[in-house]
């Protein structure tokens, strides 16, 4: 009987300090998560801060095909000029 609750209890030890360990890696893994999330917003706030250096075109909208393309133009040759991913030209 002493044996049997020896056991329990050294098993009950050893999932506990799993769980611990478990617990430990999602807080670990989050935290990186934040970290990474925060410096891509730096990066973002940075990309923006040199795209509006170049002084882009402001389309104002309505009917105006001609002004719609020379704008469009506009704002990809800034994105070439910044080597710009397309995922980042959203």
């Amino acid at each position: 009987m002493l044996v049997h609750v020896m056991a329990q209890r050294a098993l009950t030890d050893a999932m506990e300090l799993m769980a611990n360990a478990m617990a430990q890696e999602v807080v670990s893994r989050t935290a990186d998560r934040v970290a990474q999330e925060a410096r891509r917003d730096g990066e973002d706030e940075l990309r923006l801060e040199r795209f509006m250096n170049n002084k882009p075109l402001i389309f104002k909208g309505g009917y105006d095909p001609n002004g719609a393309q020379t704008w469009l133009e506009g704002i990809e040759r800034i994105f070439r000029a910044m080597r710009c991913l397309d995922e980042h030209r959203v």
